[in-house]
């Protein structure tokens, strides 16, 4: 039979733990730079098109792969981009997700999100 949440001994829970899970898997050093490497070809492609395809005024790269560390291969790319027509911004979303089966790729609206974030945006973003 099931067992609940509450029924679960906590040494049973640990391997449940994505954070533990990811840190169990070893990769090289390399490895995760050439993806990093990878992923940040993959965020100037779509600016460039989201600038061409979409008349984006503003694209900025957020999130683990714009700092300087926190980069792992779980990793996705986080964009927030400002200037696109409301009536657009799925078409963007869509055409940007298919860019690259290998990395999940988000796209948030600058012009449309909560001032708390985009605060955040503002400085932590690096222009793409």
């Amino acid at each position: 039979m099931a067992k609940t949440t509450l029924e679960i001994p906590r040494e049973e829970w640990r391997k449940y733990n994505p954070s533990l899970i990811m840190s169990q898997n070893s990769y090289s050093d390399a490895e995760v730079e050439q993806q990093k490497l990878d992923a940040w070809q993959i965020a100037r492609k779509a600016s460039h098109l989201l600038k061409k395809n979409y008349s984006a005024k503003k694209v900025l790269l957020i999130g683990s792969l714009a700092r300087e560390s926190g980069y792992h291969l779980h990793s996705d790319i986080d964009i927030a981009v400002s200037g696109i027509a409301p009536e657009k911004f799925y078409s963007a979303v869509a055409e940007i997700i298919g860019l690259s089966p290998l990395f999940k790729i988000d796209l948030i609206d600058i012009d449309d999100c909560n001032p708390g974030l985009k605060k955040a945006i503002e400085v932590e973003g690096h222009l793409i």
